[in-house]
């Protein structure tokens, strides 16, 4: 192996052992006085209720393979 490859090869290991240390760091030192706040994914306000009449509304609808059925409704 040439030596511009192994100083390549520690270059890389330090920079990800700054990484890694750096990381550890910054959630160890996060505020914990505030409160957290939700992720993307999640959400902060209830399900809305399906509308009157729903299950008639989906009866034309055929399962898949795992029994589930996807129905649209439009509201105004």
């Amino acid at each position: 192996m040439s030596g511009r490859r192994r100083w390549w090869r520690r270059v890389l290991l330090v920079w990800a052992a700054l990484v890694v240390a750096a990381g550890g760091l910054t959630l160890w030192l996060q505020d914990s006085d505030e409160p957290s706040r939700p992720h993307m994914g999640e959400r902060t306000t209830p399900t809305p209720s399906l509308p009157e009449g729903w299950q008639t509304a989906c009866s034309r609808s055929s399962p898949d393979e795992k029994g589930r059925t996807l129905c649209f409704f439009r509201t105004r």
